[in-house]
């Protein structure tokens, strides 16, 4: 009689095990998908850690932060690097949640970066 209870206690304690290892594998699995959006550069100051951009959908600027990783892009694909990133420029990007973060994953510039060039001409007339 008390073997029996022994493995009937044995036995819960295992399911229980079981149940707990599943509920807490359940809960600390991070799902991470890429989200994409489009919008214009409204802030970003180089050597901080975010940019802000107004999205199609937002009146107010969000807040993205990007890492080492973060890759930019021109319209052909080609990389370019952050000093080309200015105010009011249209961009497509794709960002993951980490946490209450939004990282942006890829820039890609939608529209070439303008270089201004000034020329000036002078004309002068020998009497």
């Amino acid at each position: 009689m008390k073997q029996n209870r022994f493995v009937k206690l044995l036995a819960a304690g295992a399911v229980s095990a079981i149940a707990l290892t599943t509920a807490l594998a359940q809960e600390s699995a991070v799902t991470t998908s890429t989200i994409t959006g489009t919008g214009t550069v409204t802030a970003y100051t180089p050597g901080s850690e975010y940019i802000s951009v107004r999205t199609e959908s937002t009146s107010e600027p969000v807040r993205y932060y990007y890492t080492k990783d973060t890759t930019i892009v021109d319209p052909e694909g080609k990389t370019i690097e952050w000093s080309m990133i200015k105010p009011d420029m249209p961009v497509k990007y794709t960002y993951v949640k980490e946490g209450d973060r939004m990282v942006i994953r890829k820039i890609t510039v939608t529209k070439p970066a303008v270089v201004e060039k000034t020329t000036t001409t002078t004309t002068t007339t020998k009497p």
